[in-house]
């Protein structure tokens, strides 16, 4: 009986531990900018330019080429100078066109194959076009 109570209240405690860890979560917005040999960065309103940094499929997106200059929204929290964008399952990146803020996905029309990182496609090794798309009723934050 002593052995499920400490159970409980472990599990408790976890699950309260896992519910404040994104308490710290921040969400910037501004234009990408990606200079040679430096990390991709995050030029704001206010004139600040912050450097990014994320998980590999993260900044595989982060240095997109297609994306330069994009308005972006990025989730994630500041780890020293460096913003750590949060993981590329989390949709923390956003652009904004036209009004309208859009998942960045990208899209093999050969094999009708979408993913959230730029690449080959894993099926017929063709380069993925970027595909900014508005979310869907599921895709809602």
């Amino acid at each position: 009986m002593l052995v499920m109570r400490l159970r409980c209240i472990l599990l408790l405690a976890l699950f309260a531990g896992a519910c404040f860890a994104e308490s710290d979560s921040v969400t910037l917005r501004g234009k990408l900018t990606q200079a040679e040999g430096k990390p991709p960065a995050l030029a704001t309103a206010d004139g600040k330019l912050i450097p990014l940094e994320g998980d590999k499929s993260t900044s595989g997106v982060l240095n997109d080429a297609r994306l330069a200059g994009a308005q972006m929204e990025l989730r994630g929290h500041f780890s020293g100078e460096l913003f750590q964008v949060d993981p590329i399952h989390t949709q923390a990146m956003h652009v904004h066109r036209e009004g309208k803020r859009l998942i960045v996905t990208y899209w093999c029309a050969t094999c009708s194959i979408r993913t959230f990182a730029p690449g080959l496609c894993w099926c017929c090794q063709q380069e993925t076009a970027l595909d900014l798309r508005e979310p869907d009723k599921d895709d809602q934050e």
